[in-house]
């Protein structure tokens, strides 16, 4: 194994010289790749056939041109391979975030890391090498970008001796001090998760990652690995990632151009079912009620009540001087048979539609032969037919069926009969005066999964091709129906800890989630061994997590550097303390997040700036301390933690609330340290 550069090994530096001057030449090569993508742009318009293949060709090589602009800079590979069987005998492959090449025929300079070629790099071991003689991993220097100076170290991996051996490199990668965003793994990627990320494009997966597993991570590479092996499949139908909240997404909003792919939708759920501004707040038993399954069926009854076979009586069709006659009884078994086939409620009216025209037209033709297209739309587009479609089968919109529902007890009664008993009723009616028309409804957040309820009964919202869910455990089941009929021909990535559960609907069970989810037979695949929460700390969060009712393994941790300390002090003392422990965490390196029960947040950020330490909030990711509202900190993670008065973060939930999987969440975004100062019992 070579060493650092400290060495004074001449075979080394040596070696270092080499791979410096290699990384150069994939500087050049990469910068002249840069450079040729622009100029395709302005010679394509002029080698297509047509203006709309112009239009295609042009899209695709602006798009391509954009994304190589937009590589952020850093080392250009970051492992290598040298080959002892198989196909690649006798070649060194260098490994990175994408392919490198002189000209597309010649061999490559850097091979992309989600190629097959490179697989051997995260799974081949001693036992099994995959005809890999030498396995090499790069050190940078922290920050690098892409200086050749900045390569300080290798180390070399004998695999065809059946040399096996713990990578320094790799374990100084993990525990490198977290400031700023989230970074890529692809250095880093541990076999178990390389398997993940290289699963089939129509492959639903579960992963219930322990804390520090790298799950999020894990679904950031996924989506880059299908964009890379499926460009036009995924492209097509899109591949969206769902985070929790706004600061979650900004935190991870780096990783997937670090590894050359830009333009994937990052979003909130709240986000892609917004119809109106949230205007109104819900007390928590009527969130429940509308997060809650079962009032999905009460939103189906609603919508279908509107459906009335027998609402029109004959009907009349003109065809110049001649009027056919459409009998109501005709009429009506049209419409009931539509409504036995449960098709989406638009597409439910348009068939009726179109069977009045088939009735008319079988008896048109029996009288006078074949009828033109002409006649036909003639026909559909007739008033009368379209009279008697308002009246059996109205047009409506999901804000016309959701707020006379919540409006008005009689409806709601009508459509919620044997679903919802009177309480439930009571509790999910607006209260206040019931506005006139939804025009001038005020909608709440959970309004809005009713809204999109609708929607989708309507007709099949525009879907994607992957959808990779973030912190899935905390989706209710009318949030996960949503994300479904965004999925109905696409595949998902599902991601989330049953122990960081945190809202009133936080699923216990993975089968109750993805049953909702439309994939009831997905895979779920556990991740237990942590690369980034120290062992002090893991211990600690174990020792909740036997009180949180789920059924998760513990997690174990490769991390034997943390440090854990319990700071007691008297109740008035907490803000003075939290000073001193901020101000010793400052003295080593890394980021400080100082984590509190919400309301607690005001205070501290006071304490610490009559201190004269500078706080931001946690939506200054590069900030060196951060004051963190303990309802936020979920996905993030800082070098060292301040968790503040544990017995406050797990009562701030409020009775029977989910408080203790909170404070499971606030002790395990150490990355390092955890100080945790309390003046009240530990509840654990």
């Amino acid at each position: 194994m070579l060493a650092g550069m400290t060495s004074t090994d001449t075979a080394l530096q040596r070696a270092l010289d080499r791979e410096r001057a290699h990384h150069e030449h994939c500087r050049t090569v990469l910068a002249a790749m840069v450079e040729g993508a622009q100029e395709h742009v302005v010679t394509g318009e002029d080698v297509s056939a047509s203006g709309a293949d112009a239009e295609v060709l042009g899209y695709r090589l602006r798009s391509r041109a954009k994304e190589m602009r937009e590589l952020p800079a850093g080392p250009l590979f970051f492992g290598r391979l040298d080959f002892a069987e198989g196909e690649e005998t006798g070649r060194a492959l260098h490994i990175g975030r994408l392919r490198i090449t002189e000209h597309p025929a010649a061999p490559p300079l850097v091979v992309d890391w989600r190629a097959p070629v490179s697989r051997a790099f995260y799974q081949a071991t001693a036992g099994d090498p995959r005809g890999v003689a030498v396995r090499r991993r790069f050190g940078w220097a922290p920050g690098s970008r892409g200086d050749a100076a900045d390569l300080t170290g290798l180390e070399d991996e004998h695999l065809g001796r059946g040399e096996s051996r713990a990578s320094a490199i790799v374990a100084r990668e993990i525990e490198r001090p977290r400031v700023g965003p989230m970074r890529d793994i692809a250095a880093t990627i541990q076999p178990e998760q390389d398997d993940l990320v290289r699963a089939a494009l129509g492959t639903t997966v579960c992963v219930q990652g322990a804390p520090g597993t790298g799950k999020t991570a894990v679904g950031l590479h996924r989506a880059a690995y299908l964009l890379y092996t499926h460009p036009q499949r995924i492209k097509r139908g899109g591949l969206l990632i769902l985070g929790p909240n706004p600061t979650f997404l900004s935190y991870i909003a780096e990783v997937l151009p670090a590894l050359g792919e830009s333009g994937v939708r990052q979003s909130t759920l709240d986000r892609e079912i917004a119809r109106h501004p949230v205007t109104r707040t819900d007390d928590a038993p009527a969130a429940a009620l509308k997060h809650d399954a079962r009032t999905a069926e009460v939103l189906r009854r609603a919508l279908y009540a509107r459906v009335d076979p027998g609402a029109a009586g004959d009907l009349a069709v003109p065809d110049g001087s001649y009027r056919w006659r459409v009998p109501a009884e005709a009429l009506a078994r049209i419409v009931a048979e539509v409504r036995e086939e449960e098709p989406p409620y638009g597409v439910g009216r348009e068939r009726v539609r179109a069977r009045i025209v088939r009735y008319v037209q079988e008896r048109a033709e029996r009288r006078a032969g074949p009828q033109s297209n002409a006649w036909l739309r003639r026909v559909e587009r007739c008033r009368p037919v379209g009279a008697a479609l308002d009246a059996v089968w109205p047009r409506v919109r999901p804000e016309e069926v959701v707020a006379p529902l919540l409006g008005d007890p009689g409806e709601l009664a009508r459509a919620a009969e044997g679903v919802l008993d009177d309480d439930e009723q009571q509790a999910l009616r607006w209260t206040g005066r019931a506005p006139r028309s939804w025009r001038s409804a005020r909608w709440s957040a959970a309004d809005l999964l009713l809204l999109d309820e609708v929607a989708g009964l309507l007709g099949h919202p525009e879907g994607y091709g992957h959808i990779v869910v973030d912190e899935a455990q905390d989706l209710s089941p009318m949030e996960c129906r949503a994300i479904a009929r965004r999925s109905a021909f696409g595949s998902l990535t599902v991601l989330g800890d049953l122990a960081q559960g945190t809202t009133p609907w936080a699923a216990r069970s993975w089968r109750t989630v993805l049953a909702h989810l439309g994939r009831p037979d997905a895979a779920v695949v556990p991740l237990t061994t942590g690369f980034r929460v120290p062992q002090e700390v893991v211990g600690l969060a174990n020792r909740l997590l036997a009180r949180l009712g789920v059924d998760v393994p513990p997690a174990r941790s490769l991390r034997g550097d943390g440090e854990l300390t319990l700071r007691a002090c008297a109740p008035g003392a907490v803000p003075e303390t939290v000073v001193d422990a901020v101000r010793h965490a400052l003295t080593r390196a890394g980021s400080v997040g100082v984590v509190a029960a919400d309301p607690d947040v005001p205070g501290l950020r006071a304490a610490l700036d009559g201190a004269g330490i500078e706080a931001a909030g946690p939506e200054a990711l590069g900030a060196r301390v951060a004051v963190v509202p303990a309802s936020v900190v979920k996905g993030l993670e800082y070098d060292h933690v301040v968790a503040v008065e544990p017995a406050a973060i797990a009562a701030a939930e409020g009775p029977g609330g989910r408080g203790l999987h909170r404070l499971y969440v606030v002790l395990t975004r150490a990355v390092s340290r955890l100080d945790v100062v309390h003046a009240r019992p530990l509840p654990f």
